[in-house]
């Protein structure tokens, strides 16, 4: 970890909870963008001295470019946000803090909550990645405009749902109707103490028709079968299996990434379905033209996941209107590697197609 102190030259207004301020930090001759999420610091001023965690910039991780404030400095500086709430996210961490999670008698939904035990066969699209949510949500709307679909944040990557620069922009036109953090994640519509009873939020107190769950951004990666975010994915389809819900998986493909691993059918994919995942799910696979689809067939069958899941071909005829939402992955926009935005859209067009019946 690498921690340095510097001097707040800008400080805008944040923006669903995240403030990016403009730093000069002490060891550096140009100024930087650091990341202060106001629900653990406070908001910060021009002039204000800020301690900054500065470590993923140096690494020059994927999910750098920017620094993360730690704590403001000066006399009289005070910070504090009560909640009805007493259940702690980020425990046992000099960032730890109270939150109101939807099982308990303060949020008002106790006594619906510990009636919940079943999805009642709700669709649940389980994502690999954070920017397949875009495409999925997209696509439920785009065939049933009237279903309300939530996002589940898991903890397996980034902890704030403020990182995400795409949930938002996704939640004001419309895409997204309701956000749900859970286990060490914060920051959503509704809080929830793990996954399980996330789900079961979705359905009965945000009154979802569809929900996706994903990681936060920034996934991280080892290059090894088990050493990556992406095992969530086989995780989220046992818990909606268990809880009565349809667990619908969504393929991670490309033709364009430099690694082979990721090409045609992510390694990370086949792991989540193939070890991970031990109950059922429906694998929606797009249809492709030559030869892409031949080569996710053949990458599909001879990972065995079959043996277990149930394929369903999907067609589409175009992607899905983002509203204006712009979507990336890794860099790449859908013209750049249309198999992996056609995949996502797939899923959603199946949960929208099992919601309505």
């Amino acid at each position: 970890m690498r921690l340095v102190w510097g001097t707040v030259e800008s400080a805008p207004p944040a923006e669903n909870g995240a403030q990016r301020v403009r730093v000069r930090l002490d060891d550096a001759d140009t100024p930087a963008v650091a990341v202060a999420y106001e629900s653990l610091t406070g908001p910060c001023s021009d002039g204000d001295r800020i301690l900054c965690n500065t470590t993923a910039v140096d690494r020059a991780l994927g999910t750098g470019g920017e620094h993360f404030v730690v704590a403001r400095a000066g006399e009289g500086v005070s910070f504090e946000e009560r909640v009805p709430g007493h259940i702690m996210k980020l425990r046992y961490t000099p960032l730890q803090l109270d939150v109101t999670v939807v099982e308990e008698e303060a949020s008002g939904f106790h006594e619906i909550m510990a009636e919940a035990h079943s999805l009642d066969g709700m669709p649940v699209v389980c994502c690999g990645l954070h920017s397949q949510i875009a495409l999925t949500a997209a696509a439920v709307k785009d065939h049933a405009p009237a279903l309300r679909v939530a996002y589940v944040m898991t903890d397996e990557a980034s902890l704030p749902l403020a990182v995400s620069r795409l949930v938002p922009k996704l939640v004001v036109a419309g895409l997204l109707d309701a956000t749900i953090t859970c286990g060490q994640a914060f920051g959503g519509e509704a809080e929830a103490v793990n996954l399980y009873s996330a789900l079961l939020a979705a359905r009965h107190v945000l009154h979802a028709d569809v929900t996706i769950v994903a990681i936060g951004p920034g996934i991280p990666g080892t290059a090894t079968p088990f050493g990556h975010s992406g095992i969530a994915q086989g995780q989220a389809l046992n818990a909606v299996h268990a809880l009565g819900g349809v667990p619908i998986a969504v393929l991670r493909l490309s033709f364009a990434d430099k690694r082979p691993r990721h090409v045609p059918v992510s390694h990370q994919t086949i792991t989540a379905l193939r070890t991970v995942a031990l109950a059922p799910a429906l694998v929606p696979v797009p249809v492709l033209g030559e030869p892409f689809g031949p080569a996710v067939d053949g990458a599909l069958d001879a990972s065995g996941i079959w043996q277990r899941h149930e394929r369903q071909a999907v067609t589409l005829d175009a992607l899905p209107d983002t509203r204006g939402v712009q979507t990336r992955t890794m860099g790449r926009a859908a013209e750049d590697d249309p198999a992996f935005f056609y995949a996502a859209a797939a899923a959603g067009r199946l949960a929208a197609e099992r919601a309505v019946g």
